[in-house]
């Protein structure tokens, strides 16, 4: 009894500040700090993107790009980080990023970004559960070669693992913060194996001149745009894993003293995470002694050529079973991310049948927004059924692409309208004081450069004036981002602008009920 008593307070707090921001409490209140903090940390999951993506910093910029690309693009996500624990602070709601636009800018500011975070976090659960999908492929593989599945298999498994998120989503409300806590000792505890396997299993090591300075262009571009664009292309390793963080502010109304307890978790994931990527990293690097093996023209740069060509089979299957179990986690969360802001999206009216996606169950899970997630996540990832010729998995950096730009042109926008309030911003418990106008200028610029480059081709004959053009290596990306903005835009102008007014109040609903 003496355990329970110091919550009640605590818990009526939050609920009254929700319903300060018009809001009743439907979702269960039941996430600790750590639970809020654990989602982020298990999203960004470095044993999902530091595997999946290490072959496009590899092939673009190569060592170089890996060694001193992450911890410059890190230090621009922190303050990216640190721009919105400020917001979710002031705002924690389960709406998060869209909810913020709407309130510091216009129901146009809220209308865009709301269905660009949307769609950057369906991106990014796809873009995870396929590369686990892949990655389970490998791991069959490693055992005997005939059990590993051409693109067809890889697609059911993908579509086996998301249904068993959805399960767990749906029937395991209690069970996901707790699978969330443990996601947290499993990167911890699974990249220190990881680690010291690559420290001590290869009979040798390659130089810190290599793994400092070498490049690598496998691009396909010609030597002279190394720096400028064929480097660059390599840093979405970097945007790409350390990204999903707003899953903080997501859950924020299932978590106990949120307008700290997020803001905290926020930064906290973005640093423990890029701290610990980094150490990933030059481990894979030393231990990348066969570069004509990780150079394979049947799948050149994939980190499999890596370990495999380092290690012997037995520590080469820990590795990568390893890193499958930590991409189911990571995976898991971003289904929980993904359905609660779809569920709070809708509950304002923004997405079509949002009666529909915005009912929660008995446990206060949103079981429609679950499924309906998992059915777009299938749909943009069918271009995965299609091999590339070079190689190259064209179609999961296009994914990754579209969750990077949706996402992070979703933080961007009430970012800058944060910037432009200026001093009539009234701030929550955590904030940044006068520090926000650097911080807020410097993560809209990065943002905007960023968004620029990855959508452009990543190899030559993804170009259509190219004479040797092939549409399965076109960058669908900015298809994707572009043809959404357009049908938003035009949505907006004929239809929404006269009937979406942003952030609906519940809590008179509540009284009326």
């Amino acid at each position: 009894m003496a355990q329970t008593v110091p919550d009640v307070p605590e818990l009526d707090a939050d609920t009254e500040r929700l319903a300060a921001l018009g809001y009743k409490q439907e979702l269960a209140r039941t996430w600790s700090g750590f639970s809020n903090f654990a989602i982020s940390f298990s999203i960004i999951s470095i044993l999902s993107g530091c595997f999946t993506t290490f072959g496009q910093a590899w092939n673009n910029g190569g060592p170089v790009a890996i060694t001193w690309g992450w911890p410059l693009i890190s230090i621009f996500i922190l303050i990216i980080g640190f721009c919105m624990a400020e917001l979710v602070s002031a705002y924690p709601t389960a709406g998060g990023i869209y909810w913020w636009a709407a309130t510091l800018g216009k129901p146009i500011h809220g209308w865009f970004t709301g269905w660009l975070n949307l769609i950057g976090l369906i991106a990014v659960t796809a873009s995870v559960d396929y590369g686990a999908a892949t990655f389970f492929n490998v791991l069959l593989g490693m055992f005997d070669k005939t059990w590993a599945f051409g693109l067809t298999g890889v697609f059911v498994i993908f579509a086996v693992i998301l249904v068993l998120h959805a399960l767990i989503n749906i029937y395991g409300h209690h069970l996901v913060a707790v699978l969330q806590n443990v996601s947290v000792w499993w990167h911890v505890f699974g990249v220190a194996v990881v680690v010291l396997i690559l420290a001590f299993g290869p009979s040798k090591h390659q130089s810190g001149k290599f793994v400092f300075t070498e490049q690598i262009n496998n691009s396909g571009f010609g030597h002279g745009t190394y720096w400028f664009y064929v480097l660059p292309l390599g840093f979405l390793l970097t945007q790409y894993t350390i990204t999903g963080f707003d899953a903080c502010a997501h859950v924020s109304e299932e978590t106990r003293d949120a307008a700290r307890s997020a803001a905290q978790g926020l930064w906290k994931s973005i640093a423990y995470s890029a701290v610990g990527g980094w150490i990933l990293l030059l481990a894979f690097l030393f231990a990348a002694t066969d570069v004509t093996a990780i150079n394979d023209p049947a799948a050149p740069g994939f980190i499999g050529n890596l370990i495999n060509s380092a290690l012997s089979p037995g520590l080469a299957k820990t590795v990568i079973a390893i890193s499958v179990i930590g991409q189911f986690y990571c995976g898991m969360s971003c289904v929980t991310s993904m359905s609660r802001m779809t569920y709070a999206f809708s509950r304002d009216g923004a997405i079509p049948g949002s009666r529909l996606w915005s009912k929660v169950d008995k446990n206060g899970t949103p079981v429609n927004a679950i499924i309906g997630g998992v059915i777009a996540c299938l749909t943009l990832t069918l271009p995965a059924l299609y091999k590339a010729p070079n190689g190259v998995p064209v179609a999961f950096y296009a994914v990754v692409s579209v969750a990077v730009i949706g996402l992070y042109l979703a933080f961007l926008i009430p970012i800058f309208l944060r910037l432009r309030a200026g001093d009539s911003f009234q701030p929550g418990p955590w904030t940044l004081g006068r520090k926000y106008k650097w911080m807020c200028w410097l993560a809209v610029i990065e943002i905007a450069v960023i968004s620029v480059y990855f959508i452009m081709p990543t190899a030559p004959a993804g170009i259509p004036w190219h004479k040797g053009f092939d549409w399965k290596l076109v960058n669908y990306a900015p298809i994707v981002v572009g043809g959404t903005l357009l049908a938003l835009a035009l949505w907006w102008v004929l239809s929404a602008r006269k009937w979406f007014t942003g952030p609906r109040r519940t809590v008179e609903e509540s009284v009326a009920d």
